[in-house]
């Protein structure tokens, strides 16, 4: 038990949760969308702090994040819960326990003890990923500000259904430099009756997210999970690349990654190998500088490629990083800026 943040009383001992965008009404005794957070007594607690039921050393690469630090590992850390329904949930073993059982009696975790963890193995990062981090933000909030103390980076692996006042806190560290160094967002779709229909969630909060994301100064890079039937028609694929294109900007990643059948929709066939290429072709042909293909052992697929020269910047198989020529911002043969993250940030 901790008390939230990002809440206000409301009367009959109600409270309004403004963490995401769902802005739950929860009534007293009852707990909010991500069924983590419980209003008690007309407080609003969240019943996760500390409670970490997945920790691993993780390539940076698997996040995915293919412009921050290539190369580098991850202190990767999750809580139970998730405020989204995903259908298709990959983690949805831990993402939808608190619906599906009690909360795991796990053992807490101070915040503390995950930084030391992360320098331990040698981490330049900690991401919080595999559920949804904003569900945990609290916590996530108080490693964050350890981790960079003790010159670790931050990385969210995310919906992007936070609000902007939760997004405020992590961009308001320094004027130099937001709590939150990188964030690698679903982008799922791009409409709003297959967020409603498979995800249970809102398209324009994730844009908006995204959107001030950038404002704020977070490397940012974007996930679509290329469903079968769902999300993989030529009107979607165009939506989200000119989005990317024309909001984040041209130089922002793209990552279109293969369906694998589970949990509520494991009758559905993976993603044909055809159908992520015309995907990527569609990111390309819209003007994106790098995308890349996901779940599937691509020719170039995983490539970071000079948009100046064409020469091979950092080559990878899978997760793992073959050759990485990035030492700096700018391409070794040509001088081309390529944008990203390739030092630790100071």
């Amino acid at each position: 038990m901790h008390e939230a943040v990002l809440w206000e009383r409301l009367d009959d001992q109600r409270v309004h949760c403004f963490l995401c965008s769902h802005h739950c009404r929860i009534t007293e005794g009852k707990r909010g969308i991500c069924a983590v957070r419980e209003n008690r007594g007309g407080t609003l607690y969240s019943l996760v702090y500390g409670r970490v039921i997945a920790q691993a050393v993780d390539p940076i690469e698997k996040k995915p994040l293919y412009h921050f630090l290539p190369g580098s590992t991850s202190y990767s850390i999750a809580t139970p819960g998730c405020n989204f329904r995903c259908r298709f949930c990959q983690n949805w073993e831990i993402s939808q326990l608190p619906r599906l059982a009690e909360l795991a009696n796990a053992a807490l975790v101070p915040p503390d003890q995950i930084v030391a963890s992360a320098r331990r193995f040698g981490c330049a990062s900690i991401s919080y990923t595999y559920t949804e981090p904003t569900i945990f933000f609290e916590y996530a909030y108080d490693v964050a500000r350890l981790a960079h103390d003790q010159g670790l980076a931050n990385v969210f692996v995310t919906n992007g259904f936070m609000t902007p006042e939760c997004l405020e806190m992590l961009g308001s560290r320094d004027a130099s430099r937001p709590l939150l160094d990188a964030a690698n967002v679903d982008l799922k779709g791009w409409s709003d009756e297959f967020y409603r229909k498979v995800v249970g969630a809102r398209l324009e909060p994730v844009l908006e997210s995204l959107r001030l994301m950038k404002r704020l100064g977070i490397w940012v890079e974007v996930t679509t999970l290329i469903v079968p039937g769902e999300n993989d028609d030529e009107a979607q694929l165009r939506g989200v690349a000119e989005f990317i294109r024309d909001e984040l900007g041209p130089t922002t990643p793209w990552h279109v990654t293969r369906f694998h059948p589970d949990f509520q929709m494991d009758d559905v066939d993976p993603t044909p190998i055809a159908t992520l290429r015309r995907a990527r072709e569609a990111g390309l042909a819209a003007g994106l500088r790098f995308v890349y293909e996901g779940n599937v052992a691509g020719v170039d697929g995983g490539i970071t490629s000079c948009p100046g020269c064409g020469c091979q910047l950092v080559s990878r198989h899978g997760f793992h990083v073959a050759e990485n020529r990035m030492s700096s911002g700018n391409c070794p043969d040509c001088g081309e800026a390529v944008a990203g993250v390739w030092r630790q940030p100071q």
